[in-house]
Order: C-alpha cells, then structure tokens, then sequence
C-alpha cells in the first residue's frame, strides 16, 4: 500500500549511520521501489530505513509500504535486527557471472539477432504476439 511519506515516524533505531545513499537512490530511480518498507498499524517505521531515505531523497511523497501487526517494542526491535542480518550478498563468482549474463544480454552474437529478425518478421507476418 502507498503511504504518505510525511505521515511516517521514524522512532530511535539501531542504525544511525545511514551510509551513502546515492546508489540505492540510483537504483529506485531506475527500477522503482523493490522490496517496500515495513510499518507499524501507527505508520512507525520497522523495516526500511535507508529505502526510506533514499525515497525522501528523489522527493518522492509516498512510498510502498507493508502494515504489520507488531504488539511490543521488543518485536519491533527484533524485526529491525532481522531484516538487516538475515541477508547475504553475491560472492564474486556469482556477480561475474551476473555480469557475464547481462553483458551477453545487451550484447547479443550476430547469430542471436539474426535468430531475433527471423522470429520478429514471423511474428509480423502472422500477428503473433
């Protein structure tokens, strides 16, 4: 659901340093809000901080967010913790491959374009879509 970003509260928090932002900005800018923040029934912000920053920062108003019934301080708190632990990164073998993908993607051989028109003028010829 969509949330006003200026009815959201940001109560104390564990992380303080948000770090730089400009990348994750950069991404929202680009693909849009991927994973929404998380909010109390109060719109007291849980989960999300920096996606929250970086939304603040390419002036958005509103922002995607998830309600959760969260009863006490302590769950909060530990919904906080959780999200930010309970996460891994690509290893570099696993971004080079990422990497290869892409750039084989946006760079495809001449035998895959040719492939490509073929399929396209088919698709043309007989209003497939």
């Amino acid at each position: 659901m969509l949330i006003q970003i200026n009815d959201i509260k940001v109560k104390r928090r564990i992380r303080k340093d948000m770090g730089d932002i400009t990348a994750l900005a950069d991404s929202m800018k680009r693909y849009g809000q991927i994973s929404p923040i998380l909010l109390t029934k109060n719109n007291v912000l849980i989960a999300g901080g920096r996606r929250l920053e970086a939304a603040r920062s390419l002036g958005w108003s509103t922002i995607n967010a998830v309600i959760a019934e969260i009863p006490d301080e302590l769950s909060q708190l530990e919904y906080e913790l959780e999200e930010n632990i309970q996460r891994r990164n690509f290893n570099q073998t696993e971004t080079q491959e990422a990497a290869k993908r892409i750039y084989s993607l946006r760079n495809p051989s001449l035998f895959r374009r040719i492939i490509a028109a073929i399929a396209g003028f088919f698709r043309r010829l007989f209003r497939i879509e």
